[in-house]
């Protein structure tokens, strides 16, 4: 029988869980093999990232994808039909030479992300295999980490906080169910807490509770609270972590909190985010600097030594060689990985590898809008990444991700190891040195 080859290509517009129009792309394959595609999309967005295609007008706010359509219509499903699915690389680089942008900005950033992952579950599909089996091939399984909100700030909430992810991390869970069973008593105990103070006003975009605090801190010791009146020990039981996302608030070494109606310089964003550390059982932060400020990045890192994953979201795009050159800089220790925030499956599986192979954290990630998709459970565990953070536990399209590698886990059983905090790079930096390419040693 002859390998199969991409057949037809559909697209349409669906809906994210904003309600917004995203683009979802459905291959189906010559031995009748499907796979479908959905493209997320981010509130707060690094400068780098591939660009989404939208409409603009009037019509839905301006976020219809039509444009999408029409170019996946036209341009690349002919360019792709014909093609070995299981080539991804082959694949993933034909949809960055028809586009031809850096920022994947002429064909769209959604329509090549959903075109992507799409073809990735066809090929899966058509070998008969779970998607994070045919990624994970031979390997040895790892379950991730999970890393979930429990109040969303910034762009995720009206920027009610300048912080734009409050999350836990269960640091003595032996299994992903049982880090969920934290998690769960964790998350109620601190809606309580909100009701009982009259401060609960719904939940943010990624399902965490709505902050209605008078200042950032506020949030930080109400999680403390929390994870106290749920019966379990700070800094044990559950550690926290923050996305500050600082990208949206700051610029040039400035940055401008909003909430709290003062203005820090870089020096005085270190100070206050080390003695956060000090103060509470912080073990991960997330962009704590903006974009542009290698220099905020590279002396907190620093200044947290080996008691911190720092991670570069915005600042990192999912790109491979950011990862080496923050490497080179100790500029950050991890890397949080988005498909959509490179474009392709092929850039995505590239910086994580990157991540990965110079003792990095790798984090696969949700977006703020997201769908019932489950494709990044699937890599995190297929491209053995570690940790894994979808948002917060509740909403349908958060707890479709967090179900389905609870489903993975009972599936694998004793085959597969459970991440733990040994897939942070506080644990992961110990292992044997490795060569980038300009021969510095990581």
């Amino acid at each position: 029988m002859s390998e199969p080859v991409i057949q037809s290509l559909v697209a349409r517009r669906i809906w994210d869980s904003r309600g917004r129009p995203t683009v979802e792309a459905e291959i189906t394959l010559s031995d009748g093999a499907v796979g479908r595609g959905i493209a997320p999309a981010g509130a707060s967005r690094g400068t780098r990232e591939a660009i989404d295609k939208r409409d603009g007008g009037k019509r839905f706010g301006g976020f219809d994808v039509q444009n999408a359509l029409q170019g996946i219509a036209a341009e690349i499903a002919p360019a792709l039909t014909g093609l070995d699915p299981c080539d991804q690389a082959a694949i993933d680089a034909r949809l960055v030479a028809l586009d031809g942008t850096p920022n994947k900005a002429r064909l769209g950033g959604n329509a090549l992300t959903a075109v992507s992952l799409g073809v990735l579950h066809a090929a899966a599909a058509s070998r008969g295999l779970p998607l994070w089996l045919y990624c994970l091939g031979d390997k040895p399984a790892i379950i991730p980490l999970p890393e979930i909100q429990i109040f969303g700030g910034g762009a995720h909430a009206g920027r009610r906080t300048d912080v734009q992810d409050f999350m836990v991390i269960a640091p003595r869970a032996e299994t992903f169910a049982e880090a969920l069973e934290v998690t769960a008593e964790v998350y109620h105990a601190a809606g309580k807490i909100m009701a009982e103070r009259g401060l609960l006003q719904g939940v943010a975009d990624e399902g965490g509770w709505w902050p209605a605090f008078s200042s950032n801190e506020e949030a930080l010791e109400t999680v403390v609270r929390a994870i106290e009146r749920a019966g379990l020990v700070p800094g044990e039981d559950v550690s926290l972590s923050l996305d500050v996302a600082a990208s949206e608030f700051g610029h040039g070494g400035r940055y401008r909190l909003g909430l709290e109606q003062r203005e820090l310089d870089r020096d005085a964003l270190t100070e206050m985010l080390l003695q956060w550390c000090a103060r509470y059982p912080i073990l991960s932060i997330e962009d704590p600097f903006a974009e542009d400020d290698d220099k905020g990045f590279a002396q907190f890192t620093d200044a947290v030594g080996d008691r911190i994953q720092v991670i570069g979201d915005d600042y990192l795009v999912t790109n491979a060689s950011r990862v080496r050159e923050a490497a080179i800089r100790r500029s950050v220790n991890s890397a949080l990985i988005k498909v959509n925030q490179a474009g392709t499956v092929s850039e995505a599986k590239a910086a994580c590898d990157e991540g990965r192979r110079l003792g990095f954290g790798t984090i696969v990630s949700a977006r703020s809008g997201e769908t019932e998709d489950t494709s990044i459970v699937h890599l995190a565990i297929g491209w053995s990444a570690g940790q894994l953070k979808v948002g917060s536990f509740a909403r349908s399209e958060r707890m479709a991700k967090w179900n389905e590698a609870l489903r993975v886990e009972e599936a694998l059983g004793s085959k597969a190891r459970f991440a733990g905090l040994d897939e942070m790079p506080m644990r992961r930096q110990a292992a044997k040195p490795v060569e980038t390419t300009s021969g510095w040693r990581a």
